[in-house]
């Protein structure tokens, strides 16, 4: 066991353990260390294989609180959108990109805790729209979620209903990248190798943040969400 393999476990546990807890992060947290340890492209490419897959394991005990309202707007703006970032992706550095997105997410985070973040956003309009940038931001860094987060904080869900919606829409999402991946020649063998080697840390930061989660009312979760969302703005920020 190589002390590249040990780092990289720790942080993949500690990545999927936000997702299982929050039901996003698994890119957003993973992403900001995992291209020292590999390829930033391959980075990107492994951890979308493993959110696709952990996506269906948090979505089968919520399947029930799932609702339809404002997800059609989501998954339509995201397949419009998801071929230009896989088009990013293969051709064009991404540091300024992570680095707006930081930028933004703090600002929105700023929003809400100082109680300026609408409660509520009415209108098919937000869901496209945030279906769009979801599309984009997948494909090209591997990190869907932010806009999606945003949107259905303000839908005013229960936790299990915005948890479940999430992944809902992000089953698509990254389905669609999959693909989109595959077109393109990045699902290689060294993506299956790494997919293998991280598996049992993924699988276990998975599951903890899973139990964890159950322990969560609407508020605490809210408070979850947007800490996430900081500290995944600041890493973006800083690090590109």
């Amino acid at each position: 066991m190589s002390l590249a393999w040990a780092v990289g476990a720790v942080v993949i546990a500690g990545a999927c353990f936000v997702q299982g807890l929050a039901g996003f992060g698994i890119g957003l947290v993973s992403l900001a260390f995992l291209p020292f340890l590999m390829s930033p492209q391959d980075a990107v490419v492994l951890i979308t294989l493993y959110a696709a897959v952990f996506i269906v394991v948090i979505f089968f005990p919520l399947r029930r609180d799932f609702t339809l309202q404002g997800m059609a707007e989501l998954v339509a703006g995201s397949i419009l959108a998801t071929p230009a970032g896989v088009w990013l992706l293969a051709g064009l550095p991404s540091d300024v990109l992570k680095r707006l997105i930081g930028l933004v997410l703090l600002a929105i985070v700023a929003l809400e805790w100082l109680g300026l973040y609408p409660q509520r956003l009415h209108g098919r309009a937000w869901g496209f729209g945030a279906g769009l940038v979801a599309g984009v931001l997948g494909g090209a860094v591997g990190t869907p979620g932010p806009p999606v987060i945003l949107y259905a904080a303000a839908q005013g869900w229960s936790p299990r209903t915005m948890k479940a919606n999430i992944q809902a829409f992000l089953m698509i999402n990254q389905a669609v990248i999959l693909i989109g991946y595959w077109w393109a020649g990045l699902l290689d063998r060294e993506i299956w190798r790494l997919s293998w080697l991280y598996a049992v840390p993924a699988v276990a930061g998975l599951a903890a943040g899973m139990l964890l989660f159950n322990r969560l009312d609407r508020a605490r979760f809210r408070r979850v969400v947007f800490a996430v969302l900081f500290l995944s703005g600041l890493v973006l920020l800083i690090r590109g």
